[in-house]
């Protein structure tokens, strides 16, 4: 079965509240969404993050699909490779970062419409599950310590077992979360923290003892991606686990940190990897090194979500607290099924493809609020 049309369709969603981090405000996630029809009509469906534009991402997909396009829809590997080269490396442009969250949502579509031509879940395309249920942290969000503590007592109350709270916004601002939260929630339940690259090593470091008699269990990307130095140097004088996020971007990224003993955990997605398959090449290597995987979550909707819980189920060394990013947003694109953890766990049937079923209505009102958003811009 040859891949017969790909098409991509940018799409702006509304935050249900603005969400606050380390690097800024954001009110709305762009994604493109991707299909990919195959010669009888089926349809595979992906998405990517759209930084820095959307328009212009959508422009590069398209230059990136021509080597998809006429291929067996199993040919990805060899699509891919072609892509790269006929549009990166022919120029000089070996920019592996950038192309992994091009190809990661060409890949995702190619996979859901695999699976589904199959009549399988996109896990046993991935080597099948080794587990039912995948866990799942609990996000808050929150412009106000008020709002915060709120939303942390909620997540515990409903018994999610994991709180993550995003720091890096100052140190006074985020003592004054920790503090409260802690005091919300109770001693002993488990908070992560993410800082966003937000501390260099010396700041880190105040940060670090300063909220070690809050249990925290683990700290995201305290210093910058540029380097894996700052991270491992904070990393042998932290009184708390450290992980490494933005910092590993790329199979080879996964590699140093692990064999540099830069981070306790390794947190990536398959946005940054390049894809699922990528996603347990990354697990492999941190296996290899006794630690486990976190999958990391991006700025995209319930579609990724389902792609990174099959990655989940397929995945050997998977941390029992990952990251989800849909319901952080007003629209839910995803009609079937629900994608809401019952105390920081969800399992999904087992459906062909990425088992899900779009919105379309949603779809039709993101593509629209893209066009409006662009024409006033």
């Amino acid at each position: 079965m040859k891949i017969k049309d790909i098409r991509v369709t940018p799409l702006r969603l509304e935050t249900r509240v603005p969400y606050v981090w380390s690097q800024g405000v954001e009110n709305a996630f762009t994604v493109n969404l991707i299909e990919i029809e195959a010669e009888d009509g089926t349809i595979g469906y992906g998405e990517t993050t759209a930084a820095p534009d959307a328009d212009a991402q959508k422009i590069i997909l398209l230059k990136l699909a021509k080597s998809f396009i006429g291929r067996s829809v199993f040919d990805i590997t060899a699509a891919r490779d072609d892509a790269y080269k006929r549009n990166f490396l022919v120029f000089g442009g070996n920019m592996p970062r950038y192309a992994n969250q091009l190809f990661c949502g060409l890949e995702m579509a190619a996979m859901d419409l695999q699976g589904k031509l199959l009549n399988l879940p996109v896990w046993d395309l991935l080597g099948g599950e080794q587990r039912k249920n995948v866990g799942y942290f609990y996000f808050l969000q929150g412009e106000s310590t008020e709002e915060l503590v709120a939303d942390a007592k909620a997540g515990a109350e409903a018994g999610h077992p994991i709180i993550y709270l995003k720091v890096g916004i100052s140190p006074d601002y985020d003592l004054a979360n920790i503090r409260a939260i802690r005091d919300a929630i109770g001693p002993d339940h488990r908070l992560r923290l993410d800082a966003n690259e937000a501390w260099d090593p010396a700041l880190g470091l105040r940060m670090l003892k300063a909220i070690e008699p809050y249990n925290i269990e683990y700290v995201e990307q305290p210093t910058t991606s540029l380097s894996l130095l700052p991270l491992k140097h904070l990393k042998d004088r932290s009184p708390i686990a450290l992980g490494a996020d933005q910092s590993v971007f790329t199979l080879q990224d996964v590699y140093q940190a692990c064999a540099t003993g830069a981070a306790d955990m390794i947190a990536v997605g398959p946005r940054e990897i390049g894809g699922l398959r990528a996603m347990l090449k990354a697990a492999a290597i941190c296996e290899g090194a006794g630690l486990t995987l976190c999958i990391h979550s991006s700025m995209t909707t319930g579609i990724t979500t389902c792609a990174e819980h099959h990655i989940g189920r397929a995945a050997a060394n998977l941390d029992d607290g990952n990251q989800i990013m849909w319901q952080l947003l007003k629209d839910n694109i995803i009609d079937t099924p629900s994608l809401e953890p019952q105390k920081g766990a969800l399992s999904l049937e087992g459906r062909p493809g990425l088992g899900f079923d779009l919105n379309l209505d949603v779809v039709a009102k993101t593509a629209n609020t893209h066009q409006q958003f662009v024409g006033t811009a």
